[in-house]
């Protein structure tokens, strides 16, 4: 089962909270102490197995702190005035810190803001002692900043602050939920899981062009009669099979493969939301095209883009007549000449409704 673990970090000593959802409800499994170095060095057991999320709180001697008067109270828009605010109070400027803030009170006409803020260097420092240990936090918050809000006051900041172990694991399960700050921002920003969707939708896009290729090779097979013609298409296939796949080496057959790639896709269908490609990509199989070729297929929540080739543009408009009758809304949005004199068109339709 996959773990939260909350990385709770104080003076001399680093705690491990690893709690379990239970329906809506944090569960806590575990809690574990390590001895902790002012330079922040982990043991190299201090990352948990099967974590699937983690978050760190860092101490209040950690953090810098001012407070401002605004106002507004909009948390963006608190975000894009706060560098101009500390420039002047910060030793460096804006640029040498990372900031966040929390509004703690107000008054006739204006928000009482505090700005919290970390040396940039110091926290690219907590960051890599962190991932040594295999630690990627999602989220950078305070828990001694959070139970320090429950009554706000400045002296509150002031350390040494002593909170229970049972309250810190409290403040953990809300901070979980709704951080007070997130010290993760700009050139620091948490991308692991942006970036695992970015391969997946990148290998997703591949996998169907290559399905594209698969039908519309069916398709010329069926046409072509002379041996010369189904010689030259097969030197084209393999050739754009290594133009996809320059990584396989050993091509026995390259429409076996295909199928390969094709049962992933199936996998990753999930992926698109609101239309199924494989339904798409076979009403487009049943059409024929006679002059006209579609380069481009893109399927974007309820929205199909056709992009493509015709020999003219009375051909452009019979072919969105076949379209018509396997989607709706279905309108040529572009078209102009090429300079081979073929007519390059942009159609755009939805999936027919069931």
């Amino acid at each position: 089962m996959s773990k939260i673990c909350f990385f709770d970090i104080k003076d001399k000593e680093l705690w491990r909270y690893t709690f379990e959802m239970k329906g809506n409800r944090f569960a806590i499994k575990e809690q574990k102490e390590f001895p902790l170095t002012h330079a922040y060095d982990l043991p190299a057991d201090a990352a948990s197995e099967n974590m699937k999320t983690t978050y760190v709180g860092l101490p209040v001697t950690s953090l810098n702190f001012r407070v401002l008067d605004l106002p507004f109270s909009d948390k963006e828009r608190i975000r894009e005035v706060l560098p101009f605010e500390l420039d002047g109070m910060v030793l460096g400027g804006s640029e040498a810190v990372i900031f966040d803030a929390v509004i703690v009170g107000r008054t006739d006409n204006a928000y009482q803001v505090l700005a919290v803020y970390i040396e940039k260097h110091r926290l690219r420092a907590i960051l890599e002692k962190l991932n040594l240990v295999g630690i990627d936090p999602a989220c950078i918050t305070s828990l001694e900043l959070k139970n320090a809000l429950k009554g706000f006051a400045l002296s509150n900041l002031v350390p040494p602050v002593s909170i229970p172990n049972e309250e810190r694991i409290a403040l953990a399960i809300e901070e979980i939920r709704n951080p007070t700050i997130n010290l993760r921002r700009n050139e620091f920003a948490y991308t692991r899981d942006a970036e695992t969707t970015r391969k997946s939708l990148k290998m997703t896009a591949v996998l169907v062009a290559m399905i594209i290729l698969v039908l519309a090779a069916n398709i010329l097979f069926r046409i072509v009669t002379s041996k010369q013609e189904i010689i030259l298409l097969r030197n084209e296939i393999r050739k754009s099979y290594l133009e996809l796949f320059p990584e396989e080496k050993n091509i026995m057959n390259e429409l076996h493969q295909l199928k390969s790639h094709l049962k992933e896709l199936k996998s990753r269908e999930g992926v698109f939301i609101g239309i199924k490609p494989l339904n798409v990509l076979s009403e487009l199989a049943q059409i024929e095209r006679e002059d006209g070729r579609f380069h481009e297929v893109t399927i974007e929540n309820e929205k199909l883009t056709f992009r493509g080739e015709a020999g003219s543009l009375s051909a452009v408009q019979q072919l969105q007549g076949k379209l018509k009758k396997h989607f709706q809304d279905v309108s040529i949005s572009d078209s102009k000449v090429s300079v081979q004199g073929r007519t390059l068109f942009t159609i755009t339709a939805k999936e027919r409704e069931m």
